[in-house]
């Protein structure tokens, strides 16, 4: 009887072209339309129990657009108080429409109209009560094996459901991006110390962590139902934290079409330098 010998390489090589031939015949090139997305508009709007009530109006852009913002000037944009007046916020630069005079007061409900291009958008907000700031403190934390600098607020939350609250955080007075948001689901009641767990885009960049001397500013904004509804939708599907698995809008208030939020908020600011 005649043996044939394998030649272990030729083996492998023609094993290697079958699946190569296997997994060719599988491909589908699939086209994906990126940038026809209809345009929608963006509206920003915020009342406060402060001087600095604003609204930005702009555009959604195409997939392959720059990220500029595309402001829209031109519109008519009015915030009216309940069973009160109706205030005219005049346009003070492209896009930004302001009135610094007008001041919200907790407990009233206000309601956002903006009409542009033949399109009306409207939201309804109503200013919380304002539940003191007491403090703002730094804490070294173990996270992943590093150890990090976080910030801590510390505040009482009245007994009662139904309080929501928005930080926002500034290092070296850049405002950073992410989301903070919390509500007194299981904290009613209680005094609260809330861990602002901050991790920089560029997270391999330490110039870009909290670290001893550098200045922080924390805004800390009470902030309605539906707000809360926004952001925190926001910072799910931002971080994919929602378990979808592509992208979507945030929950707005706005009806209309528009995308974005308006918010009736008390405000206030602590700083610090990191020891």
């Amino acid at each position: 009887m005649q043996h044939k010998k394998f030649n272990h390489t030729s083996l492998f090589a023609a094993l290697s072209i079958a699946g190569t031939v296997a997994l060719s015949s599988c491909e589908k090139v699939i086209d994906l339309n990126l940038n026809t997305a209809e345009k929608r508009y963006v509206v920003e709007g915020t009342i406060t129990d402060q001087t600095g009530t604003r609204v930005i109006i702009s555009q959604t852009k195409d997939f392959d657009e720059d990220n500029t913002m595309t402001t829209i000037s031109g519109a008519d944009v009015q915030i009216s108080e309940a069973g009160g007046t109706t205030s005219t916020l005049p346009e003070s630069s492209p896009g930004i429409y302001e009135l610094p005079s007008l001041i919200g007061t907790s407990g009233r409900s206000y309601t956002l109209s903006v009409k542009v291009d033949g399109q009306t958008f409207t939201a309804v907000s109503v200013m919380p009560q304002r539940i003191a700031l007491d403090t703002i403190f730094v804490t070294d934390e173990l996270l992943f094996g590093d150890t990090r600098k976080i910030v801590n607020t510390e505040f009482k939350d009245p007994a009662g459901r139904g309080q929501y609250y928005r930080f926002v955080q500034y290092l070296n007075n850049v405002k950073e991006k992410q989301v903070f948001v919390q509500s007194d689901e299981y904290t009613d009641g209680n005094k609260v110390t809330n861990k602002l767990f901050y991790f920089p885009d560029d997270d391999d960049d330490d110039t870009k962590k909290i670290k001893s001397g550098d200045h922080i500013r924390i805004d800390m904004f009470c902030i309605d139902a539906n707000v809360y509804k926004y952001w925190f939708s926001l910072d799910r599907s931002a971080t994919g934290g929602s378990g979808q698995a592509t992208p979507s809008n945030p929950v707005s208030n706005l009806k209309g079409g528009a995308l974005g939020y308006f918010s009736a908020q008390t405000t206030q600011t602590k700083t610090m330098i990191v020891d």
